[in-house]
């Protein structure tokens, strides 16, 4: 990192980047844990200099950067080594952004695949994931999906009785029992968006306590399918380390009964929800913190109960990927509306990036080109879509900017890409994996003829 004057460090990109300490968990980042500024004064990510990866591959433009990615898996996969005496796996929730390169890195480091639909499924094994790391879940499979993951020879995770019923009557062309765990809802409430909160009993997901001596009675008479395990989640971008606690006690309850009806439960899955830095204020536990809570509940109560210690699984999605992407934009007009607000605005926004009209989420920003210019203004980021609503950051504090300046948005690896969409026929955008000043293209940017591929115009219109 160039030398500056601390003065000048706080006034500038600088107060954003990452205490690059092999220590520091990648979650508690604002930016990858790589990000420096370089002697052209150019926020760098992975050795390559951000503005000149905007000319070569043009914005939007996606940057992930491999080295914060290994690191989070790596943290997570040995936290789970030292801190939980019996086995472990770690699955990364591929939701937060499933593609080939993603699924193929995590894969290496040891990690499986939580899938949530047959598209996941089938670019996880593309990617080369091994299906005894392979993990379906949805709360609406359909019948090709869940023969298609039968056929895959991966885990199915039941989430309700109508799925159960169909599997049982799929099952019976199966060479080999089907591995399944079942969803269940634990009743646990967490502060986090509405929306995001799946744990608490009021949630689409998930066989209610209720239903639970019923479902394992139902299991029990069932040759064809092998229930291995359980599974629970509470939510998503959770700071707290108390509800992962409480977590433990109430799945071992449950597994210790199941055990009871003659299941061959041996694995359990605590979900995920470590929440990841987006602003200063945000504080979320370390992943080494939060796997070590997890893991000693868990030791806890089979303790109590005399339990064996079940194989421990988690499913981490955010905290895996969101802090080691940023997104870079090139800035266009502006807008001054005298004594109200500046608009400044992208050539992105909510097809790219839809969080912030959907969660009203709330993210940090640098002119990547001009990291040590003083912060002078405060503008509003506007998206360009025929949308009112398409504002990317409300209150952002920045230098006195330009067109054709390249602003970079932090921590946009976690739903980003995955949720994005063609909303004003406009193309998704390329993303690059960037390492040790090494850029690969590993999602290819939309084009106008691939927005109209899957069109087809009536002959009678032609």
């Amino acid at each position: 990192m160039v030398a500056t004057h601390p003065s000048a460090a706080y006034q500038s990109g600088l107060q954003y980047l990452s205490d690059r300490a092999a220590t520091r968990s990648p979650n508690q980042q604002l930016l990858p844990l790589t990000a420096r500024v370089n002697d052209a004064d150019h926020l760098e990510v992975g050795g390559c200099d951000v503005p000149d990866l905007v000319q070569k591959f043009g914005s939007p433009l996606y940057v992930l950067d491999e080295e914060t990615l290994r690191s989070a898996c790596r943290q997570y996969r040995d936290a789970f080594v030292q801190h939980y005496s019996g086995e472990s796996q770690v699955l990364y929730a591929s939701k937060a952004w499933n593609c080939l390169a993603i699924c193929a890195i995590v894969a290496s480091e040891g990690l499986g695949v939580d899938v949530v639909s047959g598209g996941e499924l089938y670019t996880a094994l593309k990617a080369g994931v091994s299906p005894d790391k392979l993990y379906l879940h949805g709360n609406n499979k359909s019948r090709s999906e869940l023969q298609f993951a039968i056929e895959s020879k991966c885990t199915i995770v039941v989430d309700n009785w109508f799925e159960l019923k169909t599997l049982v009557t799929i099952t019976d062309e199966a060479a080999h029992p089907v591995r399944i765990m079942l969803r269940l809802t634990p009743g646990i409430e967490c502060h986090t968006h509405e929306y995001i909160r799946t744990g608490h009993l009021d949630s689409k997901f998930g066989f209610d306590p209720s239903q639970i001596e019923e479902v394992f009675c139902f299991l029990s008479q069932q040759s064809a399918l092998s229930c291995i395990g359980l599974h629970a989640h509470i939510g998503s971008q959770i700071f707290e380390l108390q509800p992962h606690n409480d977590l433990g006690a109430v799945m071992m309850q449950w597994l210790g009964k199941a055990a009871q009806h003659g299941l061959p439960v041996q694995e359990l899955n605590i979900g995920g929800g470590l929440g990841i830095r987006y602003t200063e204020s945000d504080d979320p536990p370390s992943i080494e913190a939060w796997v070590k809570v997890v893991a000693e509940s868990i030791e806890s109560a089979c303790r109590e109960q005399s339990l064996p210690l079940p194989k421990l699984l988690s499913e981490p999605g955010r905290s895996l990927i969101g802090s080691a992407c940023v997104t870079a934009y090139t800035l266009g007009s502006q807008k001054v509306i005298p004594d109200v607000r500046t608009y400044v605005t992208i050539d992105g926004g909510m097809s790219d990036n839809p969080r912030p009209i959907t969660y009203q989420s709330v993210y940090r920003t640098v002119v990547a080109n001009r990291m040590l210019a003083p912060l002078t203004q405060q503008v509003t980021i506007a998206g360009k879509h025929c949308e009112s609503g398409d504002i990317l950051i409300k209150e952002a504090t920045l230098p006195e900017t330009q067109p054709g300046d390249v602003l970079v948005v932090m921590a946009t690896g976690g739903y980003n890409y995955s949720m994005s969409s063609n909303y004003n026929r406009i193309p998704r955008p390329a993303a690059v994996l960037v390492n040790q000043g090494e850029a690969n293209l590993f999602l290819q940017r939309e084009t106008y003829e691939d927005l109209i591929r899957q069109d087809r115009l009536p002959e009678r219109l032609r």
